[in-house]
């Protein structure tokens, strides 16, 4: 469902809602709050390296407000104040990035999954808030990245000093493939080593002594294969691109890529793969992977990224 009503502004004008104007741009979520630091620098820097346009969205709930509602008004206007703030330190931060703004009423995560439909990538930021604070938040930043067509980056609230390296989760499906195309690209935008992290968790005690040794042995093998394959033909495309590739035998694939990109400069995980990564991005375990997140993590959609108007 679109959203019941929209104002946006670009250079003082306003501007209907249409493909065009969000196509190739870069949307980042303002709550009433403003942005974070880090994903509003994250967005707005992504957006001149990149030489796209960035759009800044902030949403009044069509849940609890209306037009009929006597607050309404209030409400509209410190929504223009708080996207005046923040494109005006756009405008600051980074001169030649084109920043438009979007005042819209409807829900938060289906609003932006609906820009998602023309844009190369959605950025919305993650507060360090208290237990009932983050499972929303958290949730916000999950029904984005199941709902949207585009890539998602969630950027928490982490200094990005002394990180390297651009981590990406692999499991041998089509869909990871997709995301290590998308890992290698930023990586070698971004100057960074790419580390393709594959888990394959071993069985449990009870059930391990009942497996014969040359089953184990054979079965990580065939996961060491997946994961050579997933990467390879990287470095022929990207010259300069160092691949690093660990298999991790001994953690669930979340706990192995949070641990992995805990001082990476960036994640990439697909929103479905097999086996395990099957789950990522639908139960507990994104929600291991999204609310523990130390660095700025990316969630590609199921089909191949380097398809569509965000490649």
């Amino acid at each position: 469902m679109s959203p019941q009503w929209s104002q946006g502004s670009s250079s003082g004008g306003v501007h209907a809602m249409g493909s065009a104007s969000g196509s190739r741009s870069i949307v980042l979520g303002v709550p009433s709050s403003g942005p974070t630091p880090e994903a509003f620098f994250w967005a707005v820097t992504r957006a001149a390296r990149l030489r796209r346009p960035l759009i800044l969205v902030h949403t009044l709930d069509d849940y609890w407000v209306g037009p009929e509602v006597s607050y309404f008004e209030d409400l509209m206007r410190h929504g223009r104040e708080v996207l005046e703030e923040a494109a005006t330190k756009a405008n600051e931060l980074a001169p030649s990035v084109k920043v438009s703004t979007r005042l819209l009423l409807g829900d938060t995560a289906r609003v932006l999954s609906d820009l998602s439909e023309n844009s190369s990538l959605v950025v919305v930021g993650t507060h360090k808030l208290g237990r009932v604070e983050s499972v929303i938040f958290g949730a916000l930043s999950l029904n984005v990245a199941v709902a949207a067509v585009s890539p998602v980056a969630v950027i928490p609230e982490a200094s990005m000093e002394g990180r390297s390296g651009v981590v990406v989760g692999v499991d041998g499906s089509a869909h990871s493939l997709g995301s290590v195309a998308y890992a290698a690209r930023e990586a070698d935008r971004l100057g960074e080593d790419l580390y393709a992290v594959y888990s394959s968790e071993s069985p449990n005690l009870r059930l391990r002594g009942s497996i014969p040794h040359d089953v184990v042995t054979r079965r990580i093998e065939e996961e060491r294969v997946n994961l050579a394959e997933s990467v390879a033909g990287l470095t022929e495309q990207y010259p300069d691109l160092v691949v690093h590739q660990h298999l991790e035998l001994n953690a669930s694939p979340a706990k192995a890529l949070v641990t992995a990109a805990s001082r990476a400069k960036l994640l990439v995980v697909g929103r479905r793969g097999r086996g395990k990564l099957t789950r990522l991005l639908l139960g507990s375990v994104s929600r291991s992977v999204l609310w523990h997140i130390e660095c700025p993590t990316i969630v590609t959609p199921n089909r191949a990224v380097t398809e569509g108007p965000y490649r």
